[in-house]
């Protein structure tokens, strides 16, 4: 077994062959998307962990095996549902049968995914540390290669390096395979770095995902620099929901599990009503830089807002229930791109229609409310919290659909939770035992 040298304290081996392609598969992001293979890696990483797991579950059938959470059923269900709405409304629209396979192709390296990874996370045995650390490394690898690609920016040398060849393979667009420093921004002229992502938004929003990793690490030093990379990952990107999440996430770190604590509660019955009574002034706040940051890129807010009217009135008038099943580009207005792209909900109503929004939003708010809950005993689910809340605001601006190949550590991590709440459970049951009967002996022979 290979040591996990880079983890705290002495050297560790890997507890389990899941743990390795884990790590792995997060150290090798920038090894694999300088060379054009990061789409294909992150795709295929969480079936790979998958057919691991049911190998091992076949080879050690004596073995006693955690069982499933209803959570994680829950979004199996769900998921599968995504599935079910995808192929009638192909039957509806007379797709045919290569365009109903190739969209279930498309399923299984999208929206399986969030059903696939917290199951994986529920039955694998990996630890939390690995997974921080993984991400921390990533952060550092950011934060070298925001210096050099800057240093290739000012020297004016080309952004794009290479288009990979594993495009033929399909998906969903160039920039998926597409190896380049930075790019130009077409309404102001000046850089804007997408990094490893597909287009520079979607960058903002791993930057949200791995700054809560980050500030989980125990190293200071690593932290740091981590958190460094995260930051120049937010600020070249120019992700304008990016940095408002970026900076909501800080005091949410610290707060999120303090609800029960007297003072917390006491200060929210403050706050609370005196929010209330400005409710008007507050709010006409809020939309005024709500408005503010819109006008700062208004081509953007434009073809944005003309694919949301789209989707919405092709949904209402034409697939109310299963959507169309697949993605349509829009007309030259939006500059051809894809109708709901830029918005997880307008694109859920117009390919699968509202049993596919509805599909996402119950296991979305249950989870919510159930890591809510749990944040308040668990350091591990209160970093799920704050994860599930980052997905929430960015479902409005980005489709998680098509970016799951990239935030899959935040998807492992919520499974993890899941397996870990069960943990607690036996530990807590245990520990009545031995109070209730302290000098009763596990079990008898």
């Amino acid at each position: 077994m290979l040591l996990l040298s880079a983890l705290p304290g002495e050297k560790k081996e890997f507890v389990s062959s899941e743990e390795f392609v884990v790590w792995a598969g997060l150290v090798l992001t920038y090894p694999s998307f300088l060379t054009g293979t990061l789409y294909v890696l992150g795709s295929v990483i969480g079936w790979l962990l998958f057919a691991m797991v049911i190998t091992r579950l076949y080879v050690e059938v004596d073995k006693k095996h955690a069982t499933i959470n209803p959570m994680v059923w829950l979004w199996i269900v769900a998921m599968l549902v995504m599935l079910v709405a995808l192929i009638i409304a192909h039957f509806n629209w007379s797709l045919g049968i290569g365009k109903t396979i190739k969209s279930s192709i498309g399923w299984m390296k999208g929206w399986a995914l969030l059903a696939l990874f917290p199951l994986i996370g529920n039955l694998i045995q990996i630890r939390k540390e690995v997974i921080v650390r993984a991400v921390c490394i990533i952060g550092i690898q950011t934060f070298i290669f925001a210096v050099v690609s800057f240093i290739f920016y000012l020297g004016r040398l080309p952004g794009d390096i290479f288009l990979s060849p594993l495009k033929v393979i399909g998906g969903p667009g160039e920039s998926f395979f597409m190896v380049s420093f930075y790019g130009i921004n077409p309404e102001t002229g000046a850089g804007r770095w997408r990094f490893f992502t597909p287009w520079a938004p979607a960058a903002g929003f791993m930057a949200c995902i791995y700054l809560v990793f980050c500030l989980q690490e125990q190293n200071a030093r690593i932290r740091r620099w981590a958190i460094a990379g995260c930051w120049a990952m937010l600020l070249l990107s120019q992700s304008r929901a990016g940095i408002a999440i970026f900076i909501m996430l800080f005091p949410m770190v610290m707060f999120s599990d303090k609800f029960k604590e007297p003072w917390f509660l006491f200060l929210l019955g403050f706050f609370i009503p005196a929010i209330l009574l400005l409710g008007e002034p507050v709010y006409q706040w809020i939309m005024d830089s709500y408005e503010a940051v819109k006008q700062q890129r208004p081509g953007s807010t434009r073809v944005r807002q003309a694919l949301a009217n789209i989707a919405i009135q092709r949904w209402e008038a034409e697939a109310p229930i299963w959507g169309h099943g697949i993605v349509e580009r829009g007309p030259k207005l939006v500059e051809r791109m894809p109708i709901g792209s830029h918005h997880s909900w307008y694109g859920l109503l117009f390919v699968k229609g509202i049993v596919g929004a509805i599909a996402l939003a119950v296991p979305m708010a249950i989870t919510f409310v159930y890591f809510l809950w749990k944040s308040q005993d668990s350091k591990t689910a209160q970093t799920a919290l704050c994860l599930m809340t980052v997905f929430i605001c960015y479902s409005f601006f980005e489709n998680l659909e098509i970016l799951s190949f990239l935030y899959w550590p935040a998807l492992l991590w919520f499974g993890l939770v899941f397996k870990g709440e069960k943990a607690y459970r036996a530990s807590r049951r245990k520990k009545r035992q031995i109070e209730y009967f302290p000098n009763r002996r596990a079990g008898r022979k």
